[in-house]
């Protein structure tokens, strides 16, 4: 016998479920609150109920778009035992995401504008940005960076990827992911320490 509490959570899903693939397919804006509702097959009522407003729902189609990506980023880090290798794929699959259609337009391109950057910045530092801090505190530590404040170096490196994920999501072309990822390894790089060497 199915619980309330599992009804209620089934009932939460779907309007995630169902107004995701609107957001993704037509944009926050474009999907009135009556169009998910009849998707899902529920009241305007029962959205409200669980979510407060189409914002609370968009609010959680972001959030769960955001830890997809950040488990995406520590699958691709964890293929890897060495640290700077795990930094070195983690961004990548990070700037990766944006190609996804859902990502682009959900995370990237609406949440901004809807949510304000500052709520759509702790979200990205809750999830992808966590795991960056991380790993950058383990190669100060190994010495595989130099001794530096972590916090200043992750806010510019994740800066920097997700302007370019944006860059991507809104303009970017056959090949720009690969130019992408290229020119976020040269800018990588030179903070490596060398061992027997100086920082090149």
């Amino acid at each position: 016998m199915t619980s309330r509490a599992d009804q209620r959570e089934a009932t939460a899903a779907a309007f995630v479920s169902e107004a995701r693939a609107l957001f993704a397919r037509e944009g926050y804006a474009a999907v009135p609150p009556a169009r998910i509702v009849e998707a899902v097959g529920r009241t305007k009522g029962a959205l409200y109920h669980h979510f407060g407003s189409k914002l609370g729902l968009f609010r959680a189609v972001v959030e769960q778009v955001q830890r997809e990506v950040g488990a995406r980023v520590a699958a691709a880090a964890e293929q890897h035992t060495d640290p700077w290798d795990q930094l070195v794929a983690g961004c990548e699959a990070f700037v990766a995401a944006g190609a996804d259609p859902d990502v682009r337009r959900i995370m990237l391109v609406d949440a901004p504008a809807v949510l304000g950057w500052a709520e759509w910045r702790a979200m990205d530092e809750a999830s992808s940005g966590r795991l960056l801090a991380e790993v950058l505190t383990e190669l100060v530590e190994e010495g595989t960076l130099e001794p530096q404040p972590v916090e200043p170096l992750a806010r510019l490196l994740s800066g920097a990827m997700n302007e370019a994920a944006l860059w991507l999501a809104e303009q970017g072309g056959e090949g720009d992911l690969e130019a992408v990822t290229a020119a976020l390894r040269r800018l990588l790089d030179p903070l490596r320490v060398r061992p027997g060497g100086p920082t090149r």
